[in-house]
């Protein structure tokens, strides 16, 4: 997809050659800012009913007199917000993505002003809207047509517009790669093939990839990885990607997702209704591949590591059992009461790996619990960490990349449950609060640096209709990172 900006002549929006215009509008009124063809159209599709001031609201129209693109759309924003602006987009683009628009132009009046960050909503707009899912669906949908976008801008705006659509097709690519690999059914989405991904990201610039395999982790003592890993056929994979756009002496900072590619719950074995949905467990993992994915395209200057855990959690002979006490990388010792919480189980041994690495900061990403889910839905991402500064960064970025967090307590009351007779910890709490108390079992292995934890569980895919995976939070991490490194 090829986006650019576009400073009009004196026809303005309405002279600029293309195949649709998408005028995105904002307050009770017809904008006088639109001028007079695009203002006397909207006026007379509110006139007739067909349009209204309100969120949401969308017209289509051909050949209107004195606008030289074929098709056009008004699409209603509520306020001046980017998130308005972005839904607005949405709405609009529904209206456009099956038809034969190849070049699409779009503009704002009365609605946001077009900046950085309304150039990175339109990119993730469209990219959201034309994606389609074809790995194991030979019949899905033709491509869409639409191959070009400019965002029709003031000359003011246009340099800031043109570093938000950079940053824009960066995340997009991050969050697209994200989705295919959560999307792949979990025979094609192997930890094995989790591995041949990262070493592709490998190939570029600054970056490096090693992939260990079970000996290299029994020689780490990784006890608690290895034990959810028991169960399975497939061979498990513990990733390890770097990226070095700075000094080799600059701290890194520290991804960490959780890559299960599939999770039956092992012995604790999860009811069959919506099971298929397992695959997405790996969402964590896809995350920090679509990180590096944007970091290949924004090359900031910043070091990052990510680590990924990589295994299936299944019910066999050799699975580890509730009641079985294992011993992880940090010494410490671990009673599974329930091994659906695996999760945990495998990302605990990544963040000792991490330590060897002195971090500036580790943020560990994971479809971890259904009890976030429960807490916050699936709009906002549960977001734990006890370091106030590492909260407000993560904070800050998911607001500016319309990929929200909130921030949970990590209250020392909250550990109480995770006490065993058998070992130095359970790896589950009571059913209350069990978002804080997993966040809590992590943050026993997290002394050595600041840490973050970022549960996705509500955000990593939807169900339904439009069930399939999200991309998130690849947007939030490629905004904290690109803030760490001063872009």
């Amino acid at each position: 997809m090829d986006f650019k900006t576009l400073v009009p002549g004196a026809g303005g929006a309405a002279a600029v050659a293309a195949d649709a215009l998408l005028v995105v509008v904002g307050g009770e009124s017809v904008p006088a800012a639109l001028g007079k063809a695009l203002a006397g159209a909207c006026q007379q599709v509110t006139d007739a009913g067909d349009f209204a001031f309100k969120n949401g609201r969308t017209a289509y129209l051909t050949s209107v007199p004195g606008v030289k693109a074929p098709r056009l759309v008004f699409a209603h924003a509520k306020d001046g917000s980017v998130a308005a602006f972005r839904k607005a987009l949405s709405a609009g683009l529904a209206l456009l993505k099956g038809g034969g628009t190849r070049h699409l132009a779009v503009t704002s009046a009365g609605a946001s002003d077009a900046d950085g960050a309304t150039a990175e909503a339109l990119v993730s707009a469209v990219h959201d809207a034309v994606y389609t899912y074809r790995t194991t669906k030979p019949s899905a949908p033709a491509a869409p047509a639409l191959k070009a976008v400019t965002l029709v801008c003031a000359k003011a705006q246009a340099t800031a517009a043109e570093a938000g659509l950079k940053r824009g097709q960066g995340i997009a690519a991050g969050v697209a790669l994200a989705r295919e690999c959560a999307n792949r059914p979990a025979n094609h989405c192997t930890p094995s093939v989790l591995a041949a991904e990262a070493r592709k990201l490998g190939k570029a610039a600054h970056t490096k990839v090693q992939v260990l395999d079970r000996k290299d982790v029994e020689k780490l003592g990784m006890g608690s990885f290895l034990a959810v890993a028991k169960g399975s056929d497939e061979p498990l994979k513990f990733i390890v990607l770097r990226y070095q756009g700075a000094a080799k002496s600059e701290a890194p900072v520290v991804l960490v997702g959780k890559g299960i590619t599939f999770d039956t719950g092992g012995i604790s074995l999860k009811p069959g209704a919506e099971m298929d949905e397992m695959k997405f467990d790996m969402g964590g993992a896809a995350s920090v591949l679509g990180a590096f994915r944007a970091l290949a395209d924004l090359q900031p200057r910043l070091n990052v590591v990510g680590l990924i855990p990589a295994c299936e959690n299944m019910p066999s002979g050799r699975s580890v059992k509730p009641g079985d006490v294992v011993t992880s990388m940090s010494g410490q010792t671990i009673e599974i009461l329930n091994t659906d919480a695996e999760g945990r189980l495998i990302l605990c041994d990544a963040l000792t790996y991490a330590e060897r690495f002195k971090p500036a900061a580790v943020v560990d990403i994971a479809t971890l619990t259904g009890a976030c889910v429960i807490a916050l839905g699936h709009h906002r991402t549960g977001l734990f960490t006890p370091d106030d500064g590492l909260a407000a960064e993560l904070m800050t970025a998911g607001e500016l990349s319309l990929d929200p967090a909130w921030r949970m307590p990590v209250d020392d009351e909250y550990d109480e449950g995770l006490k065993s007779n058998f070992a130095d910890m359970a790896n589950i709490a009571g059913r209350p609060g069990g978002a804080v108390t997993a966040a809590m079992f992590l943050k026993r292995f997290t002394a050595k640096y600041p840490w973050a934890h970022l549960d996705i569980a509500g955000t990593a895919w939807k169900s339904g209709a439009a069930k399939g995976a999200t991309g998130r939070p690849v947007p939030l991490l490629t905004h904290f990172l690109l803030e760490r490194a001063g872009a």
